[in-house]
């Protein structure tokens, strides 16, 4: 059953290579003729094609609420820029923050907003776009800036009560949310005071060539046709205190996203025509400067239906691999290799990364590693935050960074750079794993259930 589970995983990465890094391609293609193969393996070991589109129906439905996300940050993104909110935060956050600190600001005001949120895609689609702004104004490469406001995102979205990830992870390992936050402190922390150590130094010898003059070079074009006022501050404040107080995501981007409309007609002298124009196609904008172009011309509900396609294909592969079987063959062998809490923690950890990787969802990558490993942690008397912990190190960590995962290809639409251009820069995403995987081999925070009574002392009792 193992070699046949391997089969789709060695053809997708070879058809990866050969659409996304030889032909310079997006991995749809090799993500629907790999699902195909799925389904014909899985056919040939009695799993009918109805059962099959049952699985990938289900794990497509399990994505929906992502996808309207995705649909309306699209919204929001083209009608902030066209009302000069992004054009705004851009020129003001110019006027207060240093080249230097830049990287380190970046994500440091991310992991605040992201805390607030508890949502990594709202902070993206709101702080983050206006960062990746400031930082190409401040002549810093645009994977760093992502790297920094992801690792920022990416803290809060895990730190935070609010957030869907920290809620499903203790609750599919058996744990308490609390609990769960606590003991991820251990390794979150550290990793998230290394990653501000190392944007802090970057920034301390790196040369952005963007001084003043060089940055005003595009600061002035903003200026000359947009209307930059302080009134353009509020809806981002409006849409980060209505998620901050527990109000829906969706609704919540949708309604920044309508202040966007409402903004562009009051303070840019918009047509509603033109308006609703930019909502469904983005916003486009000539100045006079290249780069200014390339940074103010993107959002709109058409430009997020390639990354929404991307989603779809990823997430049915994922489902039809479940369907056959495949995915619960390849953790099963996996256990084999768990001989200590070390070992327990690097496969959890791995299994994680590898389902971001294979069913394109950290849903699922949180969930099924969950409740493969639950009876697996028990059975080495290691508390149930142990597991939630190490799925949330992995699962949500590394999802930003699979470029087909639905949050990397998110990321990548929201803020305009390739996973596998911030990849090296998204400091805390790949340091995180590695210090709990440094714990589970040291034992260190790694919490014991405490001892069962004896049969002798319940009957004493």
């Amino acid at each position: 059953m193992l070699p046949l589970a391997l089969v789709p995983v060695a053809f997708l990465l070879g058809a990866l290579y050969l659409t996304v890094i030889r032909f310079k391609l997006q991995p749809h293609l090799a993500l629907i003729f790999t699902s195909a193969l799925v389904a014909s393996l899985g056919r040939g070991r009695g799993v009918s094609w109805e059962r099959t589109l049952q699985a990938m129906t289900a794990s497509i439905a399990s994505t929906l609420p992502a996808i309207l996300l995705l649909m309306s940050v699209g919204l929001l993104i083209g009608t902030w820029l066209q009302s000069g909110i992004v054009p705004s935060l851009i020129v003001y956050g110019f006027a207060i923050v240093s080249p230097t600190y830049f990287l380190f600001t970046a994500a440091l005001i991310s992991a605040v907003v992201s805390l607030a949120t508890g949502s990594s895609w709202s902070t993206a689609g709101t702080v983050g776009l206006a960062l990746m702004g400031l930082g190409a104004s401040l002549g810093v490469p645009a994977p760093m800036t992502a790297g920094a406001v992801i690792s920022g995102a990416y803290f809060g979205d895990k730190m935070s009560p609010l957030s869907d990830t920290t809620n499903l992870a203790p609750a599919v390992a058996g744990s308490d949310l609390f609990t769960h936050i606590r003991h991820m402190a251990f390794t979150t922390g550290p990793s998230l005071i290394l990653a501000l150590a190392a944007y802090f130094v970057i920034g301390l010898f790196a040369d952005w060539g963007g001084d003043g003059a060089g940055s005003l070079s595009l600061v002035d074009p903003i200026r000359d046709h947009f209307r930059v006022t302080p009134w353009l501050l509020l809806p981002p404040l409006v849409v980060i205190g209505l998620v901050a107080t527990r109000r829906p995501a969706l609704p919540s981007i949708l309604f920044g996203a309508l202040l966007g409309m409402l903004f562009a007609v009051w303070f840019q002298d918009a047509s509603w025509k033109s308006v609703l124009a930019t909502a469904k196609g983005g916003f486009t904008i000539e100045t006079g400067s290249a780069a200014l172009n390339d940074l103010l011309s993107r959002g709109g509900l058409d430009k997020m239906m390639d990354t929404v396609a991307l989603i779809l294909c990823a997430v049915s592969f994922g489902g039809a691999m479940e369907a056959a079987g495949f995915l619960q063959a390849i953790t099963t062998a996996i256990l084999r290799l768990v001989h200590g809490t070390g070992s327990l923690v690097l496969v959890t950890i791995a299994t994680a990364i590898g389902m971001n990787v294979v069913a394109g969802d950290q849903y699922i990558a949180i969930v099924l590693p969950g409740r493969m490993y639950k009876s697996t942690y028990e059975k080495l008397g290691l508390a149930p935050h142990n597991l939630s912990r190490a799925l949330e190190d992995s699962a949500t960590l590394t999802s930003p960074l699979v470029p087909w995962n639905t949050c990397g290809a998110f990321m990548a639409a929201t803020l305009g750079v390739s996973p596998w251009l911030y990849l090296p820069w998204a400091f805390l995403n790949w340091l995180n794993p590695l210090v709990s995987i440094f714990y589970g081999f040291t034992g260190i925070t790694m919490d014991r259930l405490p001892p069962k009574p004896s049969p002798e002392s319940t009957q004493e009792a």
